[in-house]
Order: structure tokens, then sequence, then C-alpha cells
């Protein structure tokens, strides 16, 4: 049976990885005591990896397509293919960012106050080249963790990734500049991409991954209407959002469905019941295929 080999991202991208499959239709389960996660999918040869090494695993043909960031392909300066752009994070749907912080007191208020400093970072090539290209000339370093508790103490300034701003604000750092946003991307290498079998598998999941993200805060829902009150419901549904409507057996009655935002649910739905649908029924989505 022929194999795709999928590199799995260990980490703070795992469990909301794991999720995203699952919504696109395989299931995988990860142990904690394995490398090699099993799937439901008896083409796919999955073992985790981290994402800062994710592309040079994939451009050097360990992998054949893998999931990481943009930030750690950026940095690692690896020759791969972005099958696709999939726009999650750790705890939400959304791109996180990379910034330069110092801690709140400091004096430190731009870039250009850290020419001759100590900057410590995970992202070292890709600061270097930010602090090169603003003509600033700093000692970059490399972290190897508890980034945000070197700032001031052992380091003048971090550049750390953040999502929310949370934690730097725990530890009262202060943000001066923002360096480049970053979302999770789908690649392979050349040789799996030329390889028809493994392209069909690629661009097939790299589909399923997509829908599976565009129902992000979508529903769907459905209602029988007496057809006499079907211009009365229309108008109540938001105006870009065109309805499936269906013949029911009795041709007084239409079926309607229609894919919303589910923070307008809880506000239409009493008013479609007034005016005249029944039957409603809000249900959850896995997959929309645009």
């Amino acid at each position: 049976m022929k194999k795709l080999k999928l590199g799995f991202p260990k980490g703070s991208l795992q469990d909301a990885t794991v999720e995203l499959f699952r919504k696109a239709g395989t299931k995988i389960s990860v142990s904690s005591r394995s490398y090699y996660p099993i799937s439901d999918d008896d083409e796919l040869e999955i073992m985790l990896v981290r994402s800062q090494e994710m592309p040079k695993y994939v451009q050097n043909g360990f992998f054949d397509a893998g999931l990481t960031g943009f930030d750690w392909i950026c940095e690692s300066g690896a020759k791969v293919k972005e099958v696709c752009e999939l726009n999650y994070a750790k705890s939400g749907f959304r791109s996180v960012k990379w910034v330069l912080a110092v801690p709140e007191d400091s004096k430190i208020k731009s870039i250009k106050d850290l020419e001759g400093k100590r900057v410590a970072t995970e992202l070292v090539n890709y600061t270097k080249r930010y602090f090169a290209k603003n003509k600033i000339k700093a000692d970059i370093e490399f972290s190897w963790g508890a980034t945000e508790a070197k700032a001031g103490k052992l380091v003048d300034a971090i550049v750390e990734l953040t999502e929310t701003g949370s934690s730097l604000r725990a530890n009262k750092l202060r943000v001066i500049d923002e360096m480049f946003f970053s979302t999770t991307r789908f690649i392979a290498n050349d040789k799996a991409l030329n390889d028809s079998w493994k392209r069909e598998k690629i661009e097939n999941m790299a589909m399923l991954l997509k829908g599976a993200l565009a129902t992000e805060g979508m529903v769907g829902l459905k209602m029988n209407v007496p057809l006499e009150f079907l211009k009365k419901i229309t108008v109540v549904l938001p105006a870009h959002k065109k309805p499936t409507v269906s013949q029911l057996s009795d041709s007084k009655w239409v079926a309607l469905e229609i894919i919303i935002e589910e923070r307008t649910v809880k506000k239409i739905i009493p008013a479609l019941k007034r005016s005249g649908a029944t039957d409603i029924i809000e249900y959850s989505l896995n997959k929309i295929i645009y």
C-alpha cells in the first residue's frame, strides 16, 4: 500500500491539529509514550516532530508533507512548498505574532534604543535579519526557554511569540515592536508534489483541512416554512445569506436551510419562529467546502 509520510506538530499545536484533522474526517490518536500517532487513514505514516524542525525534515524528504508555522519556515530558510495556509493556533483560530518586548520600567522605547544591547529569542536567524534591516547592531542570543523571565535581568530585550499577550503582561513586559504575524502552514517538498498519487493525497487533505477550518463560528439551520410566510422569513435572515429552499410533499410548505454565523443564531431564531417557521433545527458543522 502506498503511504504518505506526514510530519505532525508536537507541542503547542498538537491538540489543536488533532481536533482539526478530526473535523476534516481523519481520526488521529496520540500516545504520550510514542512519537508515532495512530490514524484511521491507512495511507498515512505519521510521526511527531517539533514545529521548529519540521521545515528542514520536509525539505530533506524525511517527510512528504507536514504542518508547521510560517515563522519556522522563515527561521529555517528551508525550501518547501506551502500547500495552503491554515489559520489556527494553540488556543484559537487566529494568527500569532512575534514581538520585541522589554520590561515595563525599561527606558528602551524602540528598536533603535537596542544598539549594542543583548536580545534573547528562540527565533535567532529571523531576528538577526530584522535587526540588520533596521541597521541596528545588537547581540542576538538563543534562548532555551523561560525567555520572558530573562528580560531586564539577563538581557535587555526579548523577541517572543504571543497569541493573546497575557504571558507578556503577567511578566510585566511591554511590547515596543510587532515584528510579524504567523499562521500554520501545510507544507510539502517538490519530490512529493511531483508524484501524482502523493500530490492528489496532499491536495485532498488540504481541501478537507481548509473545509474544517471554514466551519469555525458557523452553524447550520433547518426549518419548515409555510409558503405564504417565505418572504417574511427571508427578511429575518441576514441579507447576504441565500438559503436553500426545497419543496415539501405538502405543496403549501417548503424546507429552508442555511449556514450562518453562530453568534447571530440566538437573535434570529425567536424572530423566525414568530414569522411562521416551525421545526427549527440548529446543527454543528464539520466541513464547508467552497
